[in-house]
């Protein structure tokens, strides 16, 4: 077992905080969704070939491999999946205010990295 997984499986969730983490990676999702909604509709609006049709085929291929893997809710992978949101301005750390001060700082380091 990897460093990191022994760390992450010692940390405790309090319900608060689980509820907390978990609204959090409601709003990122229900935002993400949206944005790419917006972006299904424009591109869908400029398909004149088939060729346009498979292209966005495979971007929402793509596209729903990403967005499956990202929002991990397994309290073992909970500080990873919120810092990943962080870093990539899917979540902001004021969105996490009421974890635990220690939680809110790992979360900072690791969307750092």
């Amino acid at each position: 077992m990897q460093q990191t997984d022994i760390q992450q499986t010692d940390i405790q969730w309090s319900e608060t905080e689980k509820s907390i983490a978990l609204d959090a990676l409601k709003k990122a999702y229900s935002q993400e969704v949206e944005a790419l909604l917006k972006t299904i509709r424009e591109s869908a609006s400029a398909v004149a070939l088939i060729e346009d049709a498979w292209r966005l085929h495979d971007f929402l291929s793509a596209k729903r491999h990403e967005i499956d893997g990202r929002y991990d809710d397994r309290e073992a992978f909970l500080l990873f999946t919120l810092s990943q949101l962080v870093k990539d301005g899917l979540l902001d750390i004021a969105e996490l205010t009421g974890l635990a001060k220690e939680k809110q700082a790992k979360v900072r380091v690791l969307s750092r990295m």
